[in-house]
């Protein structure tokens, strides 16, 4: 059976209160773009009504489908189960939020038909593109965040958190079997995997507009993130990386991540 030319990845955790509104503008974008397309959304060990809501709206569209995480386990961990398991040629991932509107997935996959092997969406390429700005607190935040992510971690992207990321087929195989990092911090670890691979990355402008129900905290969240960063360069150091490039070459030493991915579910 031939790959749809593209998978949609949305990780979601208690997300009852937009999922629907999530889904109702994908799947309107994929049927009015015409997108060979199909969507899969990762619940990460929900507790509310997020898995019945899609399941409802699985018995509407056959390329809907939910991928189950075994448990909570960060949106790192659910993006990688995602995308691992993803069929598209071009495989991407997009925040529930929606916060760059999903036709700017169009932007990313002629990044890809261009020649990129990564496409990342940028909140900071074009300030014109922002919808609805950060309280200043976070551009603050957000800014020294990412000067620091790049100078650790030598990436020079002007943004390298925004939830909008599209990836070859071949090439999300590769680096996403090589992240460690589950949680909030796994945003610069593909990329530093990426640029170590030496794929191709681009980064795209893109129309993004901040939700303030965004779960994030700078200062909690953003501690963790500045010790995985520090964990990345150390597993870098050791040489970590490189063994694990080198075991990918015995297909027996490759480890899937555990997921659960139904496709039709009937809802009584």
């Amino acid at each position: 059976m031939a790959h749809p030319a593209l998978s949609i990845v949305i990780p979601a955790y208690n997300e009852h209160a937009r999922i629907e509104g999530t889904l109702e503008r994908v799947m309107a974008c994929v049927q009015a773009r015409g997108w060979d397309a199909e969507v899969l959304v990762v619940d990460d060990g929900s507790t509310d009504e997020t898995v019945p809501i899609v399941q409802h709206w699985m018995e509407k569209y056959d390329r809907l489908h939910l991928v189950k995480n075994p448990g909570n386990r960060g949106k790192g961990y659910s993006v990688r189960n995602g995308l691992l398991q993803a069929a598209g040629d071009i495989v991407m991932f997009t925040d529930a939020d929606l916060s760059s509107p999903m036709e700017e997935a169009e932007r990313l996959m002629a990044a890809i038909d261009a020649g990129a092997d990564v496409a990342i969406g940028s909140r900071w390429l074009d300030k014109q593109k922002q919808t609805v700005h950060q309280p200043l607190y976070r551009r603050f935040f957000g800014r020294c965040f990412n000067k620091v992510t790049r100078l650790v971690m030598g990436l020079p992207f002007k943004d390298t958190q925004c939830g909008f990321k599209a990836f070859k087929r071949e090439a999300a195989q590769t680096i996403f079997r090589l992240q460690t990092i589950e949680r909030w911090g796994f945003d610069p670890e593909i990329l530093f995997i990426a640029q170590k691979l030496r794929y191709k990355i681009v980064e795209v402008p893109v129309t993004w507009g901040h939700d303030e129900r965004s779960r994030i905290s700078y200062l909690k969240d953003g501690m963790k993130m500045l010790e995985e960063m520090a964990e990345i360069r150390a597993n870098s150091v050791r040489g970590r990386y490189d063994e694990a490039i080198a075991a990918m070459k015995d297909t027996s030493k490759m480890v899937t991540p555990q997921v659960e991915r139904v496709e039709h579910v009937e809802v009584r």
